[in-house]
């Protein structure tokens, strides 16, 4: 059980306090000492130069003085949270209870009058998530000198990754290098209402899966959006393939009077705050930027990264022999790295089989070159329901194609989709990206 310090300062509050306290403490106690970098504690960690969002240091620090009794300093913490956030209805709720608790029992984080209605009482059970899911991320050692358990290559124009755990309620940005995926920040976001996997439209969840961001919209929009939205290619090829529909689903920002809406929220979409946002903005102001959307992050020791070369090393060589079979024409060679499973936009295995076929028939004098390789894993739903998602471990591969024949010649931007089907390295899936 996590300790605190100047736990005997409750014999000296009113019993109001008291029990304010012991239910904040419970909040708390998920995070075990040896779990909680003693250091967050201090002074600095809160400081607007620390490396740890000032918001959210803020939070945990005004919640760490109730925890110690420290009433009169966590309300000076709380006003200055809510000068620097005067929308954040977090900080006001923790306000209104430290006021409250003056002149009447708290017995509840965020109590409310007998009277409350309904929505009321929902409301502020979504600020006690929210709460609740900010302070398990700020004292979490999960991502601690780990990274994300994803195999990726990014191409030429690609700088940027962006992983959302929607256990977490967190967006994790990365950028290329040298060595792997550099972290640059992680912002706390809203999901759908009833949470992950979206699968038909008005299921209020969001989708897990691969997408690619779009350009800033440019048309009015309303307030609910915020500072702006991101459109991302949901419904994705594996996505309408497994019959899933809706439509619509954007990263985008939060109303005017809000700083941040609790974790379960949204209609589907990821919302963030409107400063995050805006942080945000050069990197998605290009589009096209990958975006990861799993319930399923596994955190691994940076020495996988060795691990994950060899997964690139051996896709790479089963993305080269399909070109140069192609090239070759033989035709059931070429067929032969196409999954049982595979479909594309006009049918399935049988379909292609036969167009191809007849396509290659004359044995045309081919010049097929790829180049500008990207390469993502794709995250699969811990419970998916009705029609399963074809196999565990998919890779999106994105790439141009040159192709050359005595009657055509064009470049393309080419997408597939390879499975690991017995540890052989199939497509399931082909068509323009």
């Amino acid at each position: 059980m996590m300790k605190f310090k100047r736990m005997n300062t409750f014999k000296l509050l009113p019993i109001r306090i008291v029990q304010y306290l012991l239910v904040v403490c419970f909040m708390l106690l998920p995070w075990s000492a040896t779990a909680v970098n003693q250091s967050k504690l201090t002074g600095q960690v809160f400081s607007s130069t620390s490396g740890k969002d000032l918001v959210e240091g803020l939070l945990v620090k005004s919640l760490m003085q109730i925890t110690e009794g420290n009433t009169k300093q966590a309300m000076l913490t709380v006003n200055e949270l809510i000068r620097t956030t005067p929308n954040f209805k977090l900080a006001h709720l923790i306000r209104g209870d430290l006021l409250s608790a003056q002149s009447r029992a708290l017995n509840t984080f965020g109590n409310l009058p007998p009277s409350s209605s309904g929505t009321d009482s929902e409301e502020v059970e979504g600020l006690r998530e929210e709460a609740r899911t900010r302070i398990n991320h700020y004292f979490s050692a999960d991502n601690q000198n780990m990274v994300p358990d994803i195999t990726f290559k990014m191409d030429a124009n690609q700088k940027h990754l962006i992983l959302i755990d929607t256990v977490k309620s967190r967006l994790y940005l990365y950028k290329k290098s040298n060595n792997g995926l550099q972290p640059v920040a992680d912002y706390y976001v809203t999901i759908g209402k009833n949470g992950a996997d979206k699968n038909v439209e008005g299921d209020q969840r969001t989708p897990v899966g691969l997408y690619f961001s779009n350009k800033k919209i440019t048309a009015p929009l309303a307030d609910l959006y915020g500072d702006g939205a991101y459109p991302l290619n949901y419904p994705n090829e594996l996505d309408t393939h497994n019959n899933k529909t809706g439509y619509g689903i954007w990263l985008h920002g939060t109303p005017q009077d809000t700083y941040s809406r609790p974790p379960r929220a949204s209609n589907g979409c990821v919302v963030l705050s409107n400063p995050d946002l805006g942080k945000l903005q050069p990197v998605l102001k290009n589009g096209g930027v990958p975006v990861i959307i799993s319930d399923t992050v596994k955190w691994v020791d940076s020495s996988r990264v060795e691990e994950k070369a060899k997964e690139l090393k051996a896709l790479n060589k089963a993305l080269e022999g399909w070109r140069s079979d192609w090239v070759s024409q033989n035709t059931n060679q070429y067929l032969s790295n196409y999954s049982n499973n595979f479909f594309y936009n006009k049918g399935k295995l049988p379909e292609w089989t036969a167009h191809k076929r007849r396509v290659l028939s004359s044995k045309p004098n081919l010049t097929v070159k790829v180049s500008n390789v990207s390469m993502f894993s794709y995250p699969t739903h811990s419970h998916t329901k009705g029609k399963k998602t074809i196999g565990d471990k998919i890779i999106v591969v994105n790439f141009d194609q040159y192709y050359q024949s005595p009657s055509l010649k064009n470049t393309m931007r080419k997408r597939q989709y390879w499975k690991n089907e017995n540890n052989q390295w199939k497509i399931i899936y082909e068509g323009g990206a």
